[in-house]
């Protein structure tokens, strides 16, 4: 307080030395003019006008030093208090799980938080937003904050290279410096995926479970209504009906398992595992599972044990690997005709041009199609796993279909062992979730191929040996 007060009072009435050398300067001048006067040497009127001229001459050169004396610094402390509240603030930030950016004139990325900077994949240097986030609204909403506008709140969603859904909060912020562009944006990104994915599945659930669930239902809310009436004492038409319910009954038992592991596939399919499996092993337990299955109709399972070494380790989790896998094998028997044969193949270390067209083309003018594929890579390597059956085939104009929902091929709607629809679906979900490729090619009255393949769990190149069989079978797409 001592300080201030006498840092004001220095700037009200100017620095106190140079106030005395005014005053001891107008005395002397005075003191001299008396003298003459005395002596005879000025007269009466001259002393009275230089006595008042050395006066005003001393109250403007006053005056003219107060208006230009500088005032006196506040000394600083060596011991002064650092800003704890700015430190604080800037921590929050750093470890605030949002992403949080400031954004400045021209669009330029000032500041980012690490979570936006893992967010938008952005380095250390700091470019462009347009550069990193490609969404019209969202910049528009930042142009707007930039001059000064008020905030917008702006949704947008990107379907590649995975299904993803933002709200962004855009304000803006004004500086207390001086400077032509005095305003800068604050963009706060906010990930509703998880959020609309349950929302939407919740939809879809209610939609496609009472439509699926309808038929089964109604059949056996019939045969209980006729066993509780007309059929109530003729045997041979309640085992009849009994068995049908059973079937019936094993269908909708079907359908839930089915829709309950989509519903979790699809709800961390952003999520890529972290495990790593034996794709050569997985698929040897798989085949030797479904085995009893074929041979009841004398099909036979046959494993490409060439390729079937050992250390084939993907990234993944096994238990939806295995569910991939069984899908395939099992649809492969089920819709392949008595005495024929199932042959399932494996490749590891393979490139993804290899792997989407290992093996040669099953006829010359089949369809062959990638029903999703991962992101480019050059360097990548892949475990393989291609199913062959010698079945009725699917004519092309069904296969960009076979991994929607419920979609079933006509002619395989029925039966005791139709399908729920989701078997493929859930393939294709569970591919996605471990950053792999899944393709069918199919031609009537020849048979299917489809193909998985799965990132491999290590950087470590493979044999040449192994990429060269692999590339020897590529047929021409």
């Amino acid at each position: 307080m001592t300080e201030e007060r006498d840092s004001t009072a220095k700037r009200l009435t100017g620095d106190r030395p140079r106030r005395r050398d005014i005053a001891l300067s107008v005395s002397i001048g005075v003191v001299v003019m008396m003298v003459l006067a005395i002596a005879g040497e000025l007269s009466a009127g001259a002393f009275l006008g230089g006595t008042v001229a050395f006066i005003a001459l001393g109250f403007v050169y006053y005056l003219t030093a107060l208006t230009t004396a500088e005032p006196n610094p506040r000394p600083t402390s060596v011991n002064a208090p650092r800003d704890l509240e700015g430190e604080a603030s800037v921590t929050m930030l750093e470890r605030l799980p949002i992403p949080v950016l400031l954004i400045g004139a021209g669009g330029r990325i000032e500041r980012a938080n690490p979570a936006a900077r893992t967010f938008l994949g952005l380095g250390a240097e700091r470019g462009l937003l347009s550069t990193v986030l490609r969404q019209p609204r969202v910049l528009e909403a930042v142009s707007a904050a930039l001059r000064g506008d008020r905030g917008a709140t702006v949704e947008y969603s990107t379907l590649a290279p995975l299904e993803s859904h933002v709200r962004a909060f855009v304000e803006p912020i004004r500086l207390s410096a001086p400077g032509p562009m005095p305003f800068r944006a604050m963009l706060v990104l906010a990930d509703d995926t998880n959020s609309k994915r349950a929302e939407r599945m919740r939809a879809d659930f209610l939609a496609n479970a009472s439509h699926e669930l309808r038929t089964p239902l109604a059949s056996l809310a019939g045969f209980i209504e006729t066993l509780s009436g007309p059929a109530r004492d003729d045997e041979e038409a309640r085992d009849r009906f009994l068995e049908i319910m059973t079937v019936q009954t094993e269908r909708m038992r079907r359908l839930i398992n089915d829709l309950l592991s989509l519903s979790r596939v699809e709800m961390n399919e952003h999520m890529p595992p972290t495990g790593s499996v034996d794709l050569n092993n997985l698929t040897l337990d798989v085949s030797e599972a479904l085995v009893p299955v074929a041979a009841s109709r004398n099909i036979r399972v046959e494993i490409d044990e060439a390729d079937v070494r050992g250390g084939a380790q993907i990234r993944g989790d096994r238990d939806q690997l295995y569910e991939v896998i069984e899908n395939l094998v099992q649809n492969a028997i089920k819709y392949s005709p008595d005495g024929s044969r199932v042959k399932v193949s494996v490749r590891h270390g393979v490139s993804r041009d290899a792997a989407e067209h290992l093996g040669a083309r099953i006829d010359p003018d089949s369809g062959r199609l990638t029903l999703t594929a991962p992101a480019l890579d050059p360097d990548a390597k892949f475990g393989v796993v291609r199913v062959q059956d010698e079945g009725g085939g699917i004519e092309r104009r069904y296969l960009p279909r076979l991994a929607e929902r419920f979609f079933r091929v006509d002619g395989q709607k029925s039966g005791p062992t139709s399908g729920t629809g989701l078997g493929l679906a859930i393939v294709k979900h569970i591919v996605n979730r471990h950053r792999g490729g899944f393709t069918v090619e199919s031609a009537p009255e020849v048979g299917s191929v489809f193909t998985v393949f799965f990132p491999v769990a290590t950087a470590a190149s493979q044999p040449d040996t192994v990429e060269a069989n692999a590339s020897s079978d590529i047929a021409a797409p």
